[in-house]
Order: C-alpha cells, then sequence, then structure tokens
C-alpha cells in the first residue's frame, strides 16, 4: 500500500514474460473481486456511498459503477481478440460514464450483482483459454497501441484491487 490516495496499491507494473502461474493467479484476482467488493461495501448507508475517495475524486457509488462498467467492456474486448484478428475496440470516456444518472444515483447492488455474474462469466472464459489465446491482441484507437490478453489479464486484476482499496482505504480513514 502506498499513501498516494489515487493509486491505494501503486500502479501495474509488469515485467518479462507472463507465466503460466501469473495467469492463475490474476484469474483467482478476478474470480475474488465480486467477494471482495462486496466486503468493501458492507454496511456502507448512502452518505458514505456518495462520499468521494480522495478529495475531488469519485464517490465509493461511482467507483463501484465504474468498476462494473469498465470490466464489461475488457470482457467485451477479450471476447472481440478471440474471435477476430487484432481488432480495434472502441474507447469509451469514462469520466463521461461516471456522471451519467445511473452512475450517480443507481443503488450499487445493481452493478456488485452484474460484477458477480460477469465475473463468473469471465473467470469461466480465461480458465479455458490457452497461452496461445493470452497471446491474441487487440488495437486501442486513443492509446494507439496494440495490447496482449495476458496483459490486459493483469491490468484488470489489478485495477479490481485497486478500487477495493479506494474503498476500503476511505472506510479506514473515515472510521467507517
Amino acid at each position: 500500500m502506498t499513501t498516494d490516495l489515487r493509486y491505494p496499491i501503486g500502479h501495474f507494473v509488469s515485467d518479462g514474460e507472463i507465466s503460466e502461474e501469473q495467469r492463475v493467479a490474476w484469474i483467482s484476482d478476478i474470480a475474488q473481486l465480486p467477494v471482495q467488493l462486496a466486503a468493501a461495501l458492507d454496511g456502507l448507508n448512502e452518505a458514505q456511498l456518495d462520499t468521494p475517495y480522495r478529495p475531488e475524486g469519485w464517490t465509493v457509488r461511482q467507483v463501484t459503477h465504474h468498476i462494473a462498467d469498465s470490466h464489461i467492456n475488457s470482457f467485451t474486448r477479450f471476447k472481440l481478440a478471440l474471435t477476430e484478428d487484432q481488432p480495434a475496440v472502441k474507447p469509451y470516456y469514462e469520466e463521461r460514464w461516471a456522471l451519467l444518472g445511473d452512475t450517480l444515483q443507481a443503488p450499487v447492488e445493481k452493478s456488485t450483482a452484474l460484477i458477480d455474474a460477469l465475473h463468473d462469466r469471465w473467470v469461466y472464459l480465461l480458465r479455458s483459454m490457452s497461452s496461445e489465446d493470452f497471446a491474441r491482441t487487440f488495437y486501442h484507437p486513443e492509446s494507439l497501441k496494440v495490447f496482449h490478453l495476458d496483459i490486459v489479464l493483469g491490468t484488470y486484476s489489478w485495477h479490481g484491487r485497486h478500487h477495493v482499496a479506494h474503498i476500503t482505504s476511505l472506510r479506514e480513514r473515515m472510521g467507517w
């Protein structure tokens, strides 16, 4: 853990070739996220859900809905990369999505249920993939980069833990 409120677990870092053991650990993180997120949210009231995790940051509610939005996009990108040759994916403006009515107002249970079902499906897909599948790629036109699915897996393992840490570190700081 770091003292940087924006990156409480630090930035995602992956050096070198990704091993099968590393993939298994990252898939485990994806599988465990729904339970970890539910625990992080347990017992929070509406005012707490609408508290930013840092000054000028998203609220706990926005973070929760963002996880669902982001992970839906990633699941779709995996499926595209597995069924097409280096597809170009559609970028989205996560900061704008965070300001839409559903993100600002919907109960977090809507997204936690979605994340639970989505991650269940995603883990089935991930566990069925071969090393060759994890080497498949997609092109991100906003960043102008090609992404390998094994690195994307690691990124989303980190992404879930990163946002759960936003919530748990806020709870610790606020004594909730």
